[in-house]
């Protein structure tokens, strides 16, 4: 797409702006370029250029200029990604070329037949030999049909339509035929270019299919902030893109982190420049488009595609995005016209389905389980059933709202599926095959373990329990307490706490500190040197950062990372307590849900007898890092862990980092110094080659840095 001598001019030019206090109207494209060639680099490459505050201040000049001179303002202007308001409703806008569905294959011998179907009709269109002069037929070889093999991912479809090299539209698949007008929605997908040099090539207007999805870690990050919001998580990547497509608010959309994957030329209008599928997919890779044309393969006898197919669901779940098969298609557009379509799919082109993940079971019961901060969560039970590699019998529904939303009865035949690694959930129920006996699910209204009254805030989804003695919310508070990300009590595991809090040895968090160990030891499965163990670990918890107790007291929202946050800005734990909402939101990450809510368990009186309890007992409420000025080596510098580590433990080689001043990142950037790649260290370590900039070292390197 671009040459080296254009990149090297791009980012010279770049660092020349960036010094700039303003920009004059003949920079303005240069600027725009020099930031769509930035958006390519970083959402589709994978490879970013610019640092992030470099990249702001451009942008930031950019949308100066345009503001003060909106007649300057140009279509293809990263800014006009930025939406402008919400979208009340969704018009519906024909496709150009119908939006057919593929016909599916699940094993080798439909692929032979579906190619030996191809070869007749090939050989219906002519291109047999003639009959010789005594009027016998020539026998003929069969023709060669080249195929491409691509994957197929599983999101939602899209189509994209560029007129005059501009992205004219974009909208859902719909009915094949029609769908929705989501043009703001996809100019918020980086991937997608605003603008592309197609007249280059002779084509004045062009219509490609494309696949909206979400990698598998940016969708489980994207889960597990609604899980801190107490919000339910995505059922899968698949509904997380679908959905995200028709959301009204075009700025929710674009904290999503969507990709498009454009698979599929449908209609050109002008010079076609390309004879092959495999060469379309190059060339709007070259153009800027996020394709599957690098990890695409081509093959010219059938044999190898089914030995390909095989070998390719063994490793599916190495990609970084969720597919569900591979799509193979005739390589030559002059022999996909020939062997034309139905009416429903092309007969050139067919879906390998992967296994299925997917199976029927029976609802058999709903349970309600309450978590630590009062949350009540149906966990539906039904009947074990093998799902993509394990044995599933019981799985969250998460709140009432899913409940209604899939029409769930006790008794239904329902739908579970697993994706990769992604947790079980119910698809659907199948109401048309109840016989009668099943039971409407009645959403309790009163606690299911201390009968308080249930309430459900109003921008919530979640029914909670108000009372906080509830012995429910005791236990799972002190579970979080001990847990190996808090105060990493080994030996005082789940089992064992609920133990004994049923027998009356635990009522509360301090009670950790005051347990009967000779008592304990005299029970049975306990030994002295286990408890001498526990008694142990309990003691070290007294010595555990700040952080971690902050982590440990489960204040809602409030995460590792955000303790963490927490810890660096304050000398004594009880400072928090004196913290406005202005001062709290000024602390990196953290916002006004956030902000509220430590506020709200700061006011809470059982709270503050429960931190004046903890100090007395000797736990560490003091910040030893704070105002100390951080020297050596590894002071400022950022550090990653991926892939199984030979000797260390994640949390222990990140403390070690962070001991010597260094800071741990989420993720791959420019802003990363050193990611420590262990065994089947995948995407991390993919991401940091193509870098360029970071250091990737082993754990032994590691260890031998941090001894600076």
């Amino acid at each position: 797409m671009y040459t080296p001598q254009q990149e090297k001019d791009f980012l010279v030019t770049a660092k020349e702006f960036i010094k700039k206090e303003s920009l004059k109207n003949e920079d303005i494209s240069s600027v725009i370029s020099i930031l769509n060639y930035a958006d390519w680099k970083y959402y589709v490459k994978d490879n970013p250029v610019l640092a992030d505050k470099e990249y702001d201040v451009l942008f930031a000049l950019l949308k100066k200029i345009e503001t003060e001179k909106p007649s300057l303002i140009l279509s293809d202007s990263p800014t006009q990604r930025v939406a402008k308001g919400l979208n009340p409703n969704f018009e519906t806008v024909a496709h150009l070329v119908p939006m057919l569905s593929l016909d599916n294959s699940y094993n080798a011998e439909d692929l032979n037949d579906w190619h030996n179907r191809n070869v007749k009709l090939l050989s219906k269109e002519g291109l047999q030999a003639a009959p010789d002069l005594f009027g016998v037929p020539i026998p003929v070889a069969q023709p060669v049909i080249e195929y491409c093999v691509e994957p197929k991912f599983d999101g939602a479809s899209i189509s994209l339509v560029y007129e005059n090299d501009k992205l004219l539209r974009g909208a859902t698949r719909g009915n094949g035929i029609a769908g929705d007008d989501i043009t703001t929605n996809a100019k918020q997908i980086k991937s997608i270019p605003l603008s592309a040099n197609f007249s280059q090539e002779g084509i004045e207007q062009i219509e490609m299919r494309g696949e909206v999805v979400i990698q598998k870690e940016k969708f489980n990050a994207f889960n597990q902030s609604l899980v801190e919001q107490n919000l339910s998580p995505m059922a899968n990547p698949r509904n997380a893109a679908s959905g995200s497509l028709r959301m009204k608010d075009p700025n929710e959309v674009a904290k999503r982190n969507l990709d498009a994957f454009v698979y599929q030329i449908s209609d050109v209008q002008g010079n076609v420049p390309f004879k092959t599928h495999y060469e379309s997919l190059e060339s709007l890779s070259k153009k800027g488009f996020r394709t599957s044309y690098e990890i695409s393969k081509v093959f010219n006898k059938i044999e190898d595609v089914i030995k390909y197919c095989a070998e390719f669901e063994e490793t599916r779940d190495e990609l970084s995005y969720e597919i569900d098969g591979l799509v193979i298609k005739v390589n030559s557009f002059d022999l996909q016209e020939k062997i034309g379509m139905t009416s429903h799919h092309p007969r050139w082109a067919m879906a390998y389905k992967f296994k299925a993940r997917q199976a029927t079971s029976k609802l058999l019961n709903i349970e309600y389980q309450v978590g630590r901060t009062g949350s009540i969560t149906p966990v539906a039970k039904i009947e074990p059933v093998y799902v993509g590699g394990v044995t599933i019998s019981s799985l969250s529904l998460f709140n009432e709202d899913i409940i209604k939303e899939k029409d769930m009865r006790i008794g239904d035949t329902v739908l579970i599926e697993r994706a990769g690694d992604v947790i079980p959930y119910v698809v659907k129920s199948f109401p048309e095959l109840r016989d009668g006996s099943e039971q409407e699910v009645i959403f309790p209204t009163v606690c299911p373990v201390c009968n308080s009254e249930l309430f459900k805030p109003e921008e919530e989804a979640v029914w909670r329990c108000t009372n906080i003695n509830c012995e429910a919310q005791v236990v799972e508070r002190i579970i979080h307490f001990a847990s190996k990300n808090a105060m990493d009590i080994r030996g005082l595991g789940e089992s064992n706490i609920r133990k004994f809090f049923e027998m009356g040895l635990l009522k509360d968090l301090p009670g950790v500190y005051r347990l009967p160990y000779n008592q304990i030891k005299n029970m049975e499965g306990f030994g002295e040197k286990s408890i001498e163990k526990m008694e142990e670990a309990i003691e070290k918890t007294k010595s555990q950062p700040l952080h971690r107790l902050i982590f440990g007291l489960g204040i809602r929202y409030v995460g590792e990372t955000t303790a963490k946050n927490l810890a660096r800005e304050i000398s004594h734990l009880n400072e928090l307590s004196t913290k406005t909402e202005e001062q709290l939101l000024a602390i990196e990450d953290i916002g006004t849900k956030v902000a509220q809510s430590i506020l709200d368990f700061f006011e809470h009186d059982g709270n503050i007898a429960l931190l004046k309890e903890l100090e007395v007992l000797g736990l560490n409420f003091e910040n030893h890092q704070k105002n100390k000025s951080v020297s050596g080596e590894l002071a400022g510098k950022t550090f990653l862990f991926t892939g199984t580590l030979p000797t260390l433990g994640r949390k222990e080689a990140e403390e070690m980092a962070e001991a010597k001043g260094g800071k741990i990142l989420s993720g791959v950037s420019t802003k990363l110094d050193y990611l420590i790649a262990g065994e089947k260290a995948g995407s991390k370590l993919e991401k940091a080659k193509k870098l360029g900039s970071v250091n990737i070292i082993s754990e032994e390197e590691f260890i031998e840095l941090v001894k600076v």
